[in-house]
Formats: C-alpha cells, sequence, structure tokens
C-alpha cells in the first residue's frame, strides 16, 4: 500500500524534472539562436562591401550562364565548359579593357589641356577689358585661391584628397578585378553550385524545385542578356548622336549611356541628361535637339525595343518594377537597382509555381 502511494509522487517529481529540462534545453537553445542570428548580422554589416561584390559576381555569372551553355551545346563544335568559361572570360577582360581604354584617354587629356590653360586663364584675370578679368576685379576669386593655396593647413588637406582619391581609384579597380575573377569561378563552378544548393531540399520535392530553379536561372539570364543588347543600342545611338553634332568625347558618353541604360527606370533618363549637359559646350540649339533625341529615344526603348527585347525574358508588372527599383536602389545603390528586376521576377515565379497553389489546396 505504502509502496502505491509513494509511485505517484516519485512519478510525478520525475515528470517535473523532465519538465525542468525540457524548458532549460528550450530556453538555451532560444538564447543560442538568437547570439548566432546577432553574430551573423555584425558580420553581415562589417562584410557589407564583400557581399555586395559576391552577389554581383553571382548575378553576372548567372546572366552568363546562358553563353556558356550554348557553347557547349552547340552541334557543330561543342565545346567543354572549361573551354567556353574560358572564351566567355576572355571576352569580360576584353570589354572591361576597351571600356578603360575609352574612359582613360579622354580623361588624361582633359587633364592636361586643364593644366596647360592656367597660365592663360591668369593672365586674361589680370586684363581688365575681358570678362574674367571684370569678374577678378570685382571677386578677388584668383587672388582668393592664391592665398588659400599658400596656407599650410589647405595643403595638407590637398594632400590628404590627393591620397583619397587615389585609395578610391585603386579600390575601384580593385573591386572590378575582384567582380572579374569571382564571376569567372562561378560561372566554371555554377553547375556544382546548383546541385549542392537542390540537395538541401527534401528528396520528395527536389524535382519541383529544380524546375522552379532552372526556370528562375534562365529567366535572369535572358533579362541580362536583353538589358545589354538594349543598352548596346542605346550607346550605339548616343555614339551616332554626338559624331553627327559634334558633341565631344563620343565614344566615352556612349559607353557612359549604354552602362546607365543597364538600370531599369532611371538609367537612361540620367545618361540623356548627362550628354545634354556636355552638349551644351557645343551650342544651346544643339543641347535642345539632344535633349528631345533622348525624349523620344526614351519613349521608343519603352514602347518599342523593351517589349521587343524581353518579349521571352521576365514578365513583371511595371509598378512592381517601379517599386522593386526604387527598395533596391534604397539598399544598396545603383548595384542594387541593377539587381531588383531579376530578384522581383524570382519571387514572383515562386508565388505562382509555389505559394498560390498551396494557398489554394487548403
Amino acid at each position: 500500500m505504502s509502496h502505491d502511494g509513494a509511485s505517484p509522487a516519485a512519478a510525478g517529481g520525475g515528470n517535473d524534472g523532465e519538465s525542468s529540462s525540457s524548458y532549460f534545453t528550450y530556453a538555451f537553445g532560444l538564447a543560442a539562436g538568437a547570439l548566432s542570428a546577432y553574430a551573423l548580422l555584425r558580420v553581415a554589416a562589417h562584410a557589407q562591401s564583400v557581399l555586395v561584390l559576391v552577389a554581383l559576381s553571382a548575378f553576372f555569372a548567372v546572366s552568363l550562364n546562358p553563353i556558356v551553355t550554348s557553347l557547349t551545346r552547340q552541334s557543330r563544335i561543342p565545346m567543354p565548359r572549361w573551354t567556353a568559361v574560358l572564351v566567355v572570360g576572355v571576352g569580360v577582360l576584353a570589354l572591361v579593357a576597351g571600356f578603360l581604354a575609352v574612359i582613360v584617354p579622354p580623361v588624361a587629356r582633359e587633364v592636361t589641356s586643364l593644366v596647360h590653360q592656367i597660365p592663360h586663364l591668369l593672365n586674361e584675370a589680370q586684363d581688365q577689358s575681358t570678362w574674367l578679368g571684370r569678374m577678378e576685379a570685382k571677386y578677388h576669386v584668383f587672388a582668393k585661391l592664391e592665398s588659400s593655396l599658400s596656407s599650410k593647413s589647405l595643403g595638407a588637406n590637398a594632400l590628404t584628397g590627393v591620397v583619397g582619391a587615389g585609395r578610391y581609384v585603386l579600390d575601384m579597380l580593385t573591386s572590378t578585378l575582384a567582380v572579374v575573377a569571382l564571376t569567372i569561378y562561378f560561372l566554371a563552378g555554377l553547375p556544382n553550385v546548383v546541385n549542392a544548393a537542390f540537395r538541401t531540399v527534401p528528396a520528395s520535392r527536389r524535382v519541383r524545385a529544380r524546375a522552379l530553379g532552372d526556370e528562375i536561372l534562365t529567366q535572369v539570364g535572358r533579362y541580362m542578356l536583353g538589358s545589354l543588347l538594349n543598352a548596346s543600342i542605346a550607346g550605339m545611338a548616343t555614339f551616332i548622336w554626338a559624331i553627327t553634332f559634334g558633341i565631344p568625347y563620343p565614344a566615352a558618353l556612349g559607353v557612359m549611356v549604354a552602362l546607365m541604360d543597364m538600370v531599369p527606370v532611371i538609367g537612361s533618363t540620367i545618361g540623356g541628361a548627362i550628354v545634354t549637359l556636355v552638349a551644351l559646350s557645343v551650342s544651346i540649339p544643339v543641347a535642345i535637339a539632344t535633349l528631345a533625341f533622348y525624349v523620344a529615344f526614351r519613349i521608343t526603348e519603352d514602347y518599342l525595343l523593351l517589349p521587343t527585347v524581353m518579349r521571352h525574358a521576365v514578365n513583371v508588372p511595371p509598378i512592381v518594377t517601379v517599386v522593386a527599383v526604387l527598395i533596391g536602389g534604397a539598399l544598396m545603390g545603383i548595384i542594387g537597382a541593377l539587381l531588383a528586376i531579376p530578384a522581383a521576377a524570382a519571387l514572383k515565379l515562386i508565388t505562382q509555381e509555389a505559394l498560390i497553389p498551396r494557398l489554394d489546396r487548403r
């Protein structure tokens, strides 16, 4: 009897101990998860610039993958994947080298011309009959500039500025080379990366997940290739227009407009505004004609070029495009705006193929 009376108490004591132990384990796991998440966020915040370069390289690799795939599957002379990646990599390096060759010489010529013009400007500043001389007599700009340049503090600030500018140029060059190298590495190992990612999906859903992932990668690649084609048209049109009307630096302006045109919604507008400002150095009528040209080109691009080029690529509603570009630009600047539409297309495809059917079954 006493043994039977003691058993419930003993059993109750055992359950209380197990319950306390489970609560402690749950609380410890929750705290460890929170600390791990905080540590990951801190690491991501400190390595944000590196993560942006990695994300941009992965995006470029996915965009170039259709070219590599077409080279490996061509019927006449099929290439091994490493050969196709090498061909595409050499092409990317050639494009980067061509961009630098187009941009650097005009900038160097302008800096040299400005240095040679300084004595002439100083002579004009001393001549009261010229507009610059009258402005100097009234505001004493050159005198203030000369006194400022003679101060030690400004000299130190100028030296700091030169060092900072050199560091910025070095960072830009390093980032560009890092993106090119990472893009080639991602492009070479993309099939293995994709297979490893799909291995994390349960076996019962792996086939559907792979089909969905392949469709996302295909749409992203098509979008990027279509964007490159459209940007090339914009750059070539700018080059021809600048050559026709004598606007300086036609090649550099064409490359700049092509790069800006790849940024959705706002890129072509900013590029056209810059070319219009440069056209002011020729004449006001040429600048007005250039502005009208870019307004007409923007209308043609929105209603003819983009629908034709992007017909088989992403199909994202205009309002979603604008919102995605604004959010991407606020989070990651120009790179975020560039990645916004492919990300929106991927989310749309996931919603249509996975989320909505699951909700309809409930």
